[in-house]
Parts: structure tokens; C-alpha cells; sequence
């Protein structure tokens, strides 16, 4: 039976309220992140590690996919808060295993396990309740390596498998892929980093009760990470979304851009731990006007991410 629905003012300030405390928990996180990676450094010597840049920005992604024959164990958080109406809350762990095949080929398979919190949202069925969310498959191609090249270029193609709708929970049979551009590149020498990521991904849903349904969306990211200390970098990112309605980018639906900190933690030489916070600073739904698109994406978006490589 679906809960009871909230009154619009009283849903959207519990969303906001949740969205204040995963923000405050992330943040602390920041602080206690650079105070264990200082005292790491503090025993380990002022050694600076090469930089691997995937992970260093945040949502934002860079080149690096690690050496050839080189395994990572990573899992991440990314918890997503805020709708126009209700209270909106979705948290989804990712698992991921990553191998390089060759210096510049890697595969990862990946797991994703979600827990949806959704309450008097428009067009949205209440729900309190975890899903196995999608199995996904990446493959990465790096055509520029930046320790060679000015720049860092990587390609990067994921079919992904949905049966339980990212936004909503509800059961689906999903089919999609997210194809990305990975650039980057060093501005300062071990000190500044900065990246550049293109986006596209397709999904084609086949509901229950909406049938079948197809919502491209285009994307682009920029983002600057700075060493503020040996193995903790610092920064902030910028996300521009573009959401459309059918096969092709027929229909155009709303458009947000994401702005925030981002922090990356180097744990030795094995493990690495990353969080990010974005909030969405402007944008726009076409069937709801307003200042922010609260219809097609979250007011609020946060990433906790831990990898550990052997």
C-alpha cells in the first residue's frame, strides 16, 4: 500500500533536511579524509606517488585506467536528493571490478544494489524499499596516455542491463549504454590537474504501466584538482545536462547544471578513497518553468568512493 502522501511544503523541506545532512556528512568526510591522509604522509615521507587520474575530480572522470595487469576492487556511493514535489531520496552502491588488460585497454563488470526513499513525489509512486538496480560492462580505451602526450584522451563504452528504474524503483527491463570522452591535463607540474568529459547515454525501458520509452541525455563536465598536500588533492567541478524523449534527441525535456567540491585521498600505495558533493546551481524543465529542473533531475548529488588496487 503506498504511504501517505506529504503536503508539497512539509515533503520538499524533509527533502531538503535529508539533503542537508548526506551534504554535512560528506563534508566531514572531506576533513576526515585529509586528516588520515596527513598523518599517513606524516609516517610515509613526503614521497608523491604517480598520478593516476581517474578518480582525482570527482564525477568527473580522467584518463588514467591504471597499468597493464593491474586489478582494482572499487565501490562507490552516489546518493541523489530533491524533487519539485514530496521528498525524493535515492542512495544506489556500486561494485565494480577492474582489470587491464593491456597498457591502453581495460574491462570492468560492475553490480549496482539501490535504496529508495520516495514519498508524495508527482508521477512517482511512493516507495521505501532496496532493488538490484542494473549489471554493467565498461570498456575503456585510451588513445592519448598525459604522461606522453600534452593531453589525455580515453574512450569509454558501457551497455548497462536496468530492472529497477534509477529514479523511481519501479520494475523494468531495461537496455541502454553510456559512451564518455575522458581528456585531461596537467596544468602544474604534480600540483594542478584539470578535466574535460563528453557525454552521451541512451536507455530504452520497457514499463509495466508506460510501456516502452527511450530518454536520451547529453553532458559535459569540466573540473580542477590541486595537491594541497602529499596525496590529497582538492577542487571543484561543473556539470552542464541536456535530457531529451525518444529514439533520437527528438524531444527536449530540461537542462541542469551541477556545481561543487570535489576531494581525492591517496591511502598509500594500494587504496584511495574520493567524494564529491553537487548542487544543482540552474536550469530548467520544459514542462514545469522555473529557475532549476527538478522534474528530469535532483536538487542535490553526492559521491562517496573507496578503491583498493592489487
Amino acid at each position: 500500500m503506498s504511504q501517505p502522501c506529504w503536503s508539497g511544503a512539509a515533503g520538499y523541506r524533509r527533502s531538503l533536511d535529508r539533503a542537508g545532512r548526506t551534504i554535512s556528512a560528506v563534508l566531514l568526510a572531506f576533513a576526515l579524509l585529509a586528516m588520515a591522509c596527513r598523518a599517513d604522509g606524516a609516517r610515509g615521507g613526503a614521497k608523491n606517488p604517480e598520478v593516476d587520474t581517474e578518480d582525482l575530480f570527482g564525477f568527473v572522470e580522467g584518463s588514467s585506467i591504471g597499468g597493464a595487469g593491474e586489478t582494482e576492487l572499487e565501490s562507490d556511493a552516489i546518493i541523489r536528493a530533491g524533487r519539485s514535489t514530496g521528498s525524493f531520496a535515492d542512495t544506489a552502491a556500486q561494485f565494480r571490478y577492474k582489470y587491464t588488460l593491456l597498457r591502453n585497454f581495460r574491462i570492468t563488470a560492475a553490480a549496482t544494489f539501490a535504496y529508495y526513499d520516495i514519498a508524495g513525489v508527482t508521477d512517482m509512486d511512493d516507495r521505501r524499499a532496496a532493488a538490484v538496480q542494473s549489471l554493467s560492462f565498461d570498456a575503456r580505451f585510451r588513445l592519448l596516455d598525459h604522461d606522453r602526450s600534452p593531453f589525455g584522451l580515453t574512450v569509454s563504452i558501457e551497455p548497462h542491463w536496468g530492472f529497477a528504474d534509477e529514479t523511481t524503483g519501479g520494475r523494468i527491463s531495461h537496455f541502454g549504454w553510456e559512451g564518455e570522452l575522458l581528456m585531461d591535463r596537467e596544468l602544474l607540474p604534480n600540483r594542478l590537474f584539470g578535466a574535460l568529459n563528453l557525454h552521451y547515454d541512451t536507455d530504452r525501458t520497457v514499463a509495466r504501466d508506460s510501456g516502452v520509452e527511450q530518454q536520451p541525455t547529453l553532458g559535459i563536465g569540466m573540473a580542477l584538482a590541486y595537491q594541497v598536500m602529499p596525496a590529497v588533492w582538492m577542487g571543484g567541478e561543473m556539470r552542464y545536462f541536456r535530457s531529451y524523449e525518444g529514439a533520437g534527441l527528438e524531444i527536449f525535456t530540461g537542462q541542469a547544471l551541477y556545481a561543487g567540491p570535489t576531494v581525492y585521498v591517496k591511502l598509500g600505495e594500494k587504496s584511495e578513497l574520493s567524494a564529491a558533493v553537487s548542487f544543482q546551481a540552474w536550469g530548467g524543465a520544459v514542462s514545469i518553468p522555473g529557475a532549476l529542473d527538478l522534474t528530469n533531475f535532483e536538487r542535490y548529488q553526492a559521491k562517496l568512493r573507496f578503491g583498493y588496487f592489487f
